[in-house]
């Protein structure tokens, strides 16, 4: 299957409100087109759910990127910026964001011909778009939730979220440490499956 066939699958599978069957390898699949199709949903969906906050993630309001009181979140790309800087939430999901992209654009990442092979880094880079990801959820809860709630949006995070957290574990993308912020949350998705 080409993208837009996985694509097709994901939609099926998703609508079947089973979301452990969503995520898990169509059968004869190549893993990495699997992760790069996936990566490019989730990359969306966090980009949807965080614009529904920016008039209330301000500088003012999130002076650093955090997810409560023990977490704190500093931005380098290892290119422009090497050595980590604490920057403002919105400016670290803006750069965030404008990082994530850049990989999905660059065709020696996420190759888009038919055929073109994928890196041998690749799940590394994906790991790593994963974890960031994973942070801007973490803020989002830490610091927005009131807020999501207050605009009925909850119910949408949190199978967004869910999805992800399922995702993430049937691949093993992301370092149990780096979850520990909503550990809890976690606990209770993936304990019921």
């Amino acid at each position: 299957m080409q993208g837009a066939q996985l694509r097709k699958h994901i939609d099926a599978t998703l609508g079947s409100g089973n979301l452990r069957e969503a995520v898990r390898l169509p059968p004869g699949e190549d893993l990495n087109e699997w992760l790069a199709v996936n990566t490019v949903d989730f990359f969306n969906q966090v980009n949807l759910l965080y614009g529904t906050l920016t008039e209330f993630c301000t500088a003012e309001n999130c002076p650093t990127m955090t997810a409560g009181p023990k977490y704190e979140y500093r931005w380098a790309d290892g290119v422009q910026i090497k050595k980590p800087i604490e920057v403002s939430a919105p400016k670290y999901v803006e750069y965030l964001m404008d990082w994530i992209e850049s990989q999905l654009d660059d065709e020696s990442i996420f190759p888009q011909k038919l055929g073109a092979p994928f890196p041998s880094n690749f799940k590394e880079v994906v790991k790593t778009i994963f974890k960031r990801l994973f942070r801007v959820y973490a803020h989002i809860y830490h610091s927005h939730f009131q807020k999501i709630v207050s605009l009925k949006e909850e119910a949408h995070l949190n199978t967004c979220f869910k999805h992800f957290i399922l995702f993430t574990c049937e691949f093993g993308l992301i370092d149990k440490k780096e979850l520990g912020p909503l550990q809890e949350l976690i606990d209770s998705i993936i304990v019921p499956y």
